[in-house]
């Protein structure tokens, strides 16, 4: 049985799938990932961009990176594995896409229950009164305040930085209660997102992993499916 098959079978026997996404499907939109021959990585140190540190000694430097990082993907738009997700979701009562991204495409899509790990990058954070409201200014105003007075930062997790409680709170509890988890564009190797599968199988989950090649989390998966996400998801439906 191909295994296009046997997932939809799975997903259909399903009370409540939920979805572990990370940078793999964006990068099918265009949108450049921290990792590979032209992960953004390679061209900057985190610790000179994305840090509570870096903010403090420089914002005009983190922000000009934010806005060059906004401006490369401004343009960009979901991609069918995006769409087909967001379709999915209508079909269950119950279904939340859980992201490592920052780029929004998700909702974008139309996917309702989306939990943003590391928060979304077209939302800014008062680094006075923690207002949080969505920017999607590019250029954006270098470096901008907040009515209040105070800087804005972007609403991302930086490196040292906890993930949100709610958020991260939201997520377990998802994946103590699912029976149906699929995995994609993820390298498995970025914690807590990388245990994220695991803690679902001791629960006893169905696990699916979508990527273009085999992760550290493919031991563990019952059905692995190789290809690009725009290709193998829409089948699903």
């Amino acid at each position: 049985m191909p295994a296009t098959d046997v997932i939809k079978k799975r997903l259909i026997a399903s009370s409540f799938p939920v979805v572990l996404t990370g940078a793999g499907i964006s990068a099918e939109s265009g949108v450049p990932t921290f990792r590979g021959a032209e992960g953004l990585w390679r061209n900057f140190r985190a610790e000179d961009l994305a840090t509570p540190g870096a903010f403090e000694r420089n914002p005009a430097l983190v922000w000009e990176w934010y806005n060059w990082r906004r401006e490369k993907i401004s343009g960009l738009k979901p991609n069918p594995a995006h769409y087909a997700l967001a379709e999915l979701g209508k079909r269950f009562a119950d279904f939340t896409v859980i992201t490592q991204n920052v780029d929004g495409l998700h909702t974008f899509a139309g996917s309702k229950d989306v939990l943003e790990l590391h928060g979304n990058i077209w939302r800014v954070r008062c680094v006075g009164c923690a207002a949080v409201s969505e920017n999607r200014q590019v250029p954006i105003e270098i470096p901008p305040r907040c009515s209040c007075g105070a800087l804005l930062r972007p609403d991302i997790v930086w490196f040292g930085e906890p993930l949100p409680v709610g958020v991260i709170e939201r997520a377990f509890k998802a994946l103590e209660r699912t029976d149906f988890v699929l995995v994609v564009g993820t390298s498995g190797i970025v914690e807590p997102a990388a245990s994220f599968a695991a803690t679902a199988k001791s629960n006893g989950a169905f696990l699916v992993e979508i990527n273009l090649e085999r992760t550290p989390l493919s031991d563990i998966m019952d059905v692995v499916a190789l290809g690009k996400a725009g290709e193998i998801i829409p089948k699903l439906l």
